[in-house]
């Protein structure tokens, strides 16, 4: 994924936005990062990668590239919702159909 890609699709925060919120306010647990405009409140997907982000931050100060695609982290995201494992709320970014997210 790009800085600029969504990380939180429910509630449209960018990799870039979480990083910067990890490395300025250093957050004491990864909760915390939800007062980044509500990541990881909505339906869980980005949970781990918040939580990722949280332990490599907080080892090494360094968050490196995502090795997954923002078209891959979306297929995820369809898949996970699918199965029940999460809501979206209103205004999250649609699931798409066939396994893609909706552009628009």
């Amino acid at each position: 994924m790009q800085p600029d890609d969504e990380l939180c699709l429910c509630f449209h925060v960018t990799k870039r936005k979480v990083i910067n919120f990890i490395r300025v306010t250093k957050p004491q647990r990864v909760s915390q990062i939800a007062e980044c405009y509500g990541a990881g409140t909505g339906c869980g997907w980005c949970r781990p990668f918040l939580q990722r982000y949280f332990d490599l931050a907080s080892a090494s100060g360094e968050i490196p590239p995502d090795d997954i695609t923002a078209s891959e982290y979306a297929k995820g995201r369809t898949a996970y919702v699918r199965a029940g494992k999460g809501t979206p709320p209103p205004g999250a970014t649609p699931i798409g159909e066939e396994g893609e997210e909706a552009r628009g």
